[in-house]
């Protein structure tokens, strides 16, 4: 299947690319290489899935004819200023019809002003940093091409700090690293626990940089301000580091962050020590519904894995391009404006992976950025790692979403 599915794929491209007037050209951008590569390599490949089932069904219907996606893909390497170069190679062409990508909230904030200044519709994935999108709404846009399918990091941050309040915790400490994602996340774990009734004491808020190996220092503060749980927020490798120290330190306390905790790297580095790690997730590597074990077994036969790098990624990804190809349709064209307003009056329902989407997005309110953002709080759960994969966290999640799939089932 892994050759077949890949071999539809490029014939889609290179028919694509010999007649460009009966295609749809979209980007895929992230960092596929680097320490955020589990994420924008499941991203793409996600999305890639997608894009393959719909090519292979001959496309998306526009007038008489079908329509067939082409990909172009660029690596951005999880670089600031890669991701400007990027968006201004992208802003450049004309027959762009969008973009689909971008992990990181540095390179989101430096690439996507230049899609916004030509039009060019986006939808980011899965960046969740706030600043992502709070910086249009801080400027005042009044129209925006920018919309976002990732569970954000208020959702997160909010569901970190209830984790921390529930378990009867009353002093945590907040590690978080340097990146913009990181200070971002900070500021939200620290905005969240005011919000919830201070029941949550910090009693160490601590820095550290991409590329750290040794976190003993941000450890020995948290130890001593007697922290019952860490709560976390970063991106790379170091997330494992903070795992393994708090565990050659005896530091035998859970470690709560955000999503990226549930990326192999981190998981594979933290070994045993990762066990019992918590994270908010919008997709668990679990076949809970039909729809869900289709896409974990294409994933894994096409790609020749038994686990899914980045899940929450891939399956981002792969919704996201269903979507897209839901605004072409609905416009009845690949002009780029015309798909943003689509994508913010979807008519008919989206079938994904995550969930069936109505209407995710409406009309751009400077006001309210939520307005293209399509993830809310009942979109996620609590995973958990256990034995080297993300597991449910929470039974009742399990149950909620398999009940919310049958009934969907049903026609309810």
């Amino acid at each position: 299947m892994k050759k077949t599915l890949l071999a539809t794929l490029l014939l889609g491209v290179f028919a694509a690319q010999a007649d460009a007037g009966d295609t749809v050209k979209i980007a895929l951008t992230g960092p596929f290489s680097g320490g955020s590569a589990p994420m924008g390599t499941s991203m793409r490949d996600g999305a890639k899935l997608a894009i393959a089932e719909i090519n292979a069904g001959g496309g998306i219907a526009v007038g008489t004819k079908k329509m067939k996606i082409e990909v172009i893909e660029r690596d951005d390497e999880a670089k600031n200023e890669r991701g400007a170069l990027i968006g201004q190679e992208l802003a450049s062409m004309g027959d762009l019809a969008g973009v689909i990508g971008t992990v990181n909230t540095g390179v989101v904030l430096a690439g996507d002003k230049h899609l916004q200044e030509k039009g060019i519709t986006k939808i980011i994935t899965p960046a969740a940093g706030s600043a992502s999108m709070t910086q249009w709404s801080k400027a005042g846009v009044k129209d925006l091409s920018i919309f976002r399918f990732a569970a954000h990091d208020g959702i997160q941050s909010a569901m970190v700090v209830e984790e921390a309040i529930n378990r009867k915790f009353t002093k945590v400490a907040i590690l978080f690293d340097a990146t913009n994602y990181g200070v971002s996340g900070r500021d939200d774990l620290v905005e969240q626990i005011k919000k919830q009734g201070n029941k949550l004491e910090v009693v160490a808020l601590e820095k550290f940089n991409i590329g750290d190996k040794d976190m003993t220092a941000q450890l020995l503060r948290a130890k001593g301000g007697g922290a019952q749980a860490v709560l976390i927020w970063g991106i790379g490798p170091e997330l494992a580091a903070v795992a393994n120290g708090m565990a050659k330190m005896g530091m035998k306390m859970p470690l709560i962050g955000g999503w990226t905790l549930s990326m192999s790297n981190f998981i594979d580095n933290a070994g045993k020590n990762g066990d019992g790690t918590l994270m908010p997730q919008t997709f668990i590597e679990e076949p809970i519904t039909p729809k869900a074990k289709s896409f974990i077994d294409g994933y894994h036969k096409t790609y020749g894995v038994t686990r899914i790098p980045s899940p929450v990624s891939a399956a981002q990804g792969y919704d996201a391009v269903y979507l897209f190809a839901a605004a072409v349709k609905q416009a009845q064209s690949d002009d780029t404006r015309k798909i943003k307003d689509a994508l913010e009056d979807l008519r008919e329902p989206v079938k994904g992976v995550i969930a069936t989407w109505q209407r995710p997005f409406s009309k751009w309110d400077p006001a309210n950025e939520q307005s293209h953002e399509a993830f809310r709080r009942e979109n996620a759960v609590m995973g958990m790692v256990k034995d080297g994969h993300v597991v449910f966290g929470n039974e009742a999640d399990r149950e909620r979403l398999t009940k919310n799939a049958t009934e969907m089932k049903k026609g309810k």
